[in-house]
């Protein structure tokens, strides 16, 4: 591992915007979308940025293996062995894309040793990027020819700023977020609830119930390197391929981490 993430990351972000371009030339059209085995959808927008990032990637860090939403990842005897490979989302947000409202993202990400140690978040309708890489902050770039402007969460004060999913809102989740007392909710599609918190915009996304590991990684390293952090229920910060599953569970992504987030919304007595 003699290559520092930190030198990766000028050419990931060149391979999420050519992955971008992949995808608005299908979304400019009519497209159809076909069903997983998981009811999850996919299009022909997820494939094609699929393979622009698989081929980039490989040239840029051969050898590196690659676990992503639209290829078969590798089994978990082979896996378990691994101290550095990319994570992907080719297109977070799928649902929002096939709805035309334009929250939906690329996203890249690069493990080693179980933490997500470079991160790639693209939003492909505005251009707006968001990186960063560890130990080197977290910037952003609203357009593909803007300056780059460092970002970095804001203490959490006065009235709450929490971000949900536009997708996948549910009772559970407004119970616990009750307990946080008075404040706002504004839903955003794919990982951009965490870019909000990490540019001071947001100060808490709950996320309750499944998501996988690619959706989460890329973003986890650009809020982490913005000042915030990604933790289970329990207060633990997320690792990445430490077992036969891909499934995250269930998450605070927060701003300010002077704040026992998880105290403030779980109930030890019961676990909710």
């Amino acid at each position: 591992m003699s290559v520092s993430p930190a030198a990766w990351l000028d050419p990931v972000c060149t391979i999420a915007r050519q992955a971008a371009e992949a995808i608005l030339a299908v979304y400019a059209q009519d497209f159809e979308v076909v069903c997983k085995d998981d009811d999850s959808p996919v299009t022909a927008a997820d494939l094609a940025a699929q393979r622009v990032i698989e081929e980039g990637l490989h040239r840029l860090a051969p050898g590196v293996p690659l676990i992503s939403e639209e290829a078969l990842a590798a089994p978990w005897a082979e896996r378990r062995t691994w101290r550095r490979y990319w994570l992907v989302d080719p297109l977070d947000g799928t649902r929002e894309f096939v709805k035309r409202n334009g929250e939906f993202t690329v996203n890249i990400a690069l493990i080693e040793d179980h933490r997500s140690v470079l991160g790639v978040v693209l939003v492909p309708v505005t251009g707006d990027l968001y990186a960063a890489a560890r130990g080197q902050g977290a910037w952003r770039q609203s357009a593909i020819d803007g300056p780059r402007e460092r970002i970095h969460t804001r203490r959490a004060g006065g009235l709450l700023r929490v971000t949900g999913s536009r997708s996948h809102a549910g009772g559970r989740s407004l119970a616990l977020l009750h307990r946080l007392g008075d404040h706002e909710t504004f839903v955003l599609g794919s990982s951009l609830k965490f870019c909000v918190i990490a540019r001071g915009d947001a100060d808490i996304y709950l996320r309750l119930g499944a998501t996988s590991e690619w959706d989460t990684a890329a973003a986890q390293c650009v809020l982490e390197e913005a000042g915030g952090a990604v933790l289970d229920l329990a207060g633990r910060p997320f690792r990445y391929n430490t077992r036969d599953s891909l499934i995250n569970p269930e998450f605070i992504a927060c701003g300010d981490t002077s704040i026992d987030w998880a105290a403030s919304l779980i109930d030890p007595e019961d676990g909710t």
